[in-house]
């Protein structure tokens, strides 16, 4: 995982753009700013909202996320402890997926804006103006 790669800027929530600038106002579990989006990166000026309504695309991603969460603990346990009660998977899957729900939603919105924008390695050059 090297600067320059997507997964590099998902699993850092670093800016698609330049990754170096901070994505998200705060962290996925201060819940009353989770989600929350930096209007514009704060080392190389890119637009975060690139229009109205663009990250609830990001749902699709949720989506995937969520069904992947699923699938890896009901196979987990299945492998794991096949006599574990279908009840007791539910469980399991309801209580992780309440738990790590603020992170699927900001892994989902970041992931979404990595399709979108493209990494540039000279984008915070490009945002500072040279000393005279």
């Amino acid at each position: 995982m090297r600067k320059g790669s997507k997964i590099y800027s998902v699993f850092h929530f670093l800016c698609p753009k330049c990754h170096e600038g901070r994505f998200f106002i705060s962290a996925p579990y201060r819940l009353k700013t989770t989600g929350d989006v930096e209007e514009s990166c704060n080392k190389c000026g890119n637009n975060n909202m690139l229009e109205p309504g663009f990250y609830q695309g990001a749902m699709y991603v949720s989506y995937g996320l969520g069904v992947a969460l699923f699938v890896g603990i009901w196979a987990g346990t299945s492998f794991f402890t096949p006599g574990m009660q279908s009840w007791l998977q539910i469980s399991l899957v309801a209580i992780s997926s309440i738990g790590l729900s603020p992170l699927l939603y900001s892994l989902s919105k970041i992931i979404y804006a990595n399709i979108f924008i493209r990494y540039d390695m000279d984008a915070v050059a490009k945002h500072t103006k040279p000393l005279k």
